[in-house]
């Protein structure tokens, strides 16, 4: 086990000193760990730009934020779906106008154990579609922006990349044969992942050092991500455990987010989240990253299909 660099407690926000004058950019702040990672970076005196598929829940959640904070927090939502490619493009258009920099972008925002297959608006598996394609092409479209910013991608994972097969399902990447739940949840995870360590090599392969992108996982946490797509059963049984101590606060769950998008000096190839009972709670640091999620092969792969389904070539 690797030794954490922040000592027993591990990362904690009490790291993060003032961010006045710091725009973070999140996804899925309107409960659980993308609400409480918005809260933190806020009551440090950063802007926060939330994007949510739901202006009604935005603006309760600013609302909220308020309450907790008081009014002079700068906050605003742009409304944006990760499961409509065009909705993606006008988010990011308008962001762009709002703001004049991106000190880090936190995609949090996902789905998880759809019981049924559904495809998105562009034809995609509404995980893989959600999960994966959402995120790479709002993260491709506002790349130059954070390039130039010499800021932060930040890609929220999940230990479930170890959970399916080991590789991409290239031959039936919208799992119309045998569709599984857990699968393609896990499959969606994976292609997130790879891409963070494949953009990595792009990056150092152009001499491009400001930028840096970072992967974590919350772990265990207590968030709606269940409840808002997942079966009957699933989310029974997720309410269930969510009593029990294997499931740690959300806020705690937002910590290695909040890590990857503040902390001075990470390594970019580590994986960042909670480091006991098989990383599901516990101190935040870095840890064992399974060698199938940095497969080269499988990565640039998927790094082409994913341009060409988006639309989208990253000039990198």
């Amino acid at each position: 086990m690797k030794q954490n660099n922040f000592g027993k407690q591990g990362w904690t926000p009490e790291r993060i000193e003032d961010l006045s004058g710091k725009i973070y950019v999140i996804t899925g702040t309107t409960s659980g760990t993308g609400y409480e990672a918005a809260r933190i970076l806020l009551s440090k005196g950063a802007k926060v730009v939330m994007l949510n598929r739901n202006p009604q829940k935005a603006g309760t959640t600013i609302s909220h934020l308020k309450q907790a904070l008081g009014d002079d927090i700068d906050v605003l939502n742009i409304t944006m779906d990760l499961a409509e490619l065009s909705s993606i493009k006008n988010a990011s258009a308008e962001l762009i106008k709002t703001v004049p920099k991106i000190d880090a972008l936190i995609c949090n925002a996902a789905i998880a154990q759809v019981p049924k297959q559904v495809l998105t608006v562009d034809g995609f598996e509404s995980q893989l579609g959600v999960n994966h394609y959402g995120n790479f092409l709002l993260q491709g479209l506002l790349y130059p922006l954070i390039e130039q910013s010499k800021g932060r991608i930040v890609v929220v994972g999940s230990m479930g990349y170890t959970l399916g097969i080991k590789t991409i399902q290239f031959d039936d990447m919208n799992w119309d044969k045998k569709y599984s739940p857990n699968g393609v949840y896990s499959q969606s995870k994976l292609a997130q992942i790879m891409c963070v360590y494949e953009l990595q090599d792009r990056l150092a392969k152009a001499g491009k050092t400001g930028l840096k992108v970072y992967a974590c996982h919350p772990g265990a946490a207590r968030t709606s991500l269940i409840k808002t797509s997942g079966s009957l059963l699933t989310r029974f049984i997720w309410q269930l455990m969510k009593l029990t101590p294997m499931v740690q606060s959300a806020e705690k769950g937002a910590y290695p987010m909040l890590m990857c998008a503040t902390e001075a000096h990470l390594n970019p190839t580590g994986f960042y989240g909670p480091t006991k009972r098989m990383n599901t709670g516990g101190p935040v640091g870095e840890h064992k990253l399974e060698a199938h999620a940095k497969d080269k092969a499988t990565a640039e792969r998927l790094w082409k299909i994913s341009e060409e389904a988006t639309g989208l070539t990253w000039n990198v």
